[in-house]
C-alpha cells in the first residue's frame, strides 16, 4: 500500500494519498485547493494515475481542491452521502467500499462534527478520522448541523471499537502532531476520557468558539467541489 500524509499549513490541513503501488492508482482525500500543484507533481513523479478525491466531509476552513484536480486529471469527485454537494460524481455512504487496485477504502459514518461526516479505514489498519476525532482532541460540533452527543456515540461507539493498533489520521493537526492510534485516543484524549455523554456535551456546548476564518468562502465553494471560476475545463493525464 501505498499511503503518503501532506500538509498544508495555512489551515494545518492534512491530505492522504493512498493507492496501490501495483497498479499505481491512488486516491487523494481531502485535498486543498492552494496544494493542487504540488499533488500534481507528485502524482507525476511517482508515476500514479489519480482516480477519486475523497471528502471526510464539507470543511469549513478550506477550499477543497477536488474540482480542480477532476478537471485537470479527469478523477471522480466523492463525497458523503447526505451532504449538501451539488457537483460531486459519487456520494459514498457508511459501510460502503471504494476498491483502489488491492487497497479497500472502508466509509464509516461518523457524524456529529457535521451531519454528513465520514472517517475512512485504509486496508484495515490506517484510519482516518476527518475532523471527528483529532490527536488528543475532537471537531468542534456548533455549526453544520453538529451534535455534540452525536459525535460522542459516533467516536465511542465507532471509533475507540476498532482494535487499539488501528493508527489514526487526523485531518488536521495544530501541534506538529501526525499519528496516533486507537488505544492512545482512547486513554489520553482529553475530550472523551472520564466524560459520560451528557458531560461531554456540557463540555462542547460551552466552548464559545470563533468562527473559522474561511468559513464564508469555504462552504459555498464546497458546495460546488471547491469550483472557481478560473479553474479550467481542459483535462489531461499526469
Amino acid at each position: 500500500m501505498l499511503f503518503r500524509q501532506l500538509f498544508d499549513r495555512e489551515s494545518s490541513t492534512y491530505t492522504y494519498l493512498i493507492g496501490d503501488q501495483d497498479s499505481g492508482e491512488v486516491i487523494l482525500v481531502d485535498p486543498v485547493l492552494e496544494q493542487v500543484e504540488r499533488d500534481l507533481k507528485l502524482l507525476k513523479e511517482l508515476g500514479l494515475t489519480l482516480r477519486y478525491c475523497l471528502e471526510t466531509h464539507v470543511h469549513a476552513d478550506h477550499v477543497t481542491g477536488a474540482a480542480q484536480l477532476r478537471s485537470r486529471t479527469g478523477c471522480l469527485s466523492v463525497v458523503p452521502n447526505q451532504a449538501q454537494v451539488e457537483c460531486a460524481d459519487q456520494f459514498i455512504e457508511g459501510g460502503e467500499t471504494l476498491h483502489i487496485g488491492g487497497v479497500e477504502v472502508q466509509a464509516i459514518a461518523t457524524p456529529g462534527h457535521t451531519d454528513s461526516h465520514m472517517a475512512y479505514l485504509v486496508s484495515g489498519t490506517h484510519l482516518l478520522t476527518g475532523d471527528a476525532l483529532l490527536i488528543r482532541g475532537c471537531g468542534r460540533t456548533d455549526f453544520q448541523s453538529g451534535d455534540a452527543g452525536t459525535l460522542f456515540d459516533s467516536v465511542t461507539q465507532r471509533l475507540f471499537t476498532l482494535p487499539d493498533a488501528t493508527l489514526i489520521y487526523p485531518a488536521h493537526d495544530y501541534h506538529g502532531q501526525t499519528v496516533s492510534s486507537v488505544a492512545e485516543e482512547k486513554y489520553w484524549n482529553p475530550r472523551f476520557v472520564g466524560r459520560s455523554r451528557d458531560e461531554f456535551r456540557q463540555f462542547m456546548n460551552a466552548l464559545n468558539l470563533p468562527d473559522p476564518q474561511k468559513m464564508m468562502e469555504a462552504l459555498p465553494a464546497n458546495e460546488q467541489c471547491g469550483q472557481t471560476p478560473e479553474i479550467s475545463t481542459n483535462t489531461y493525464s499526469v
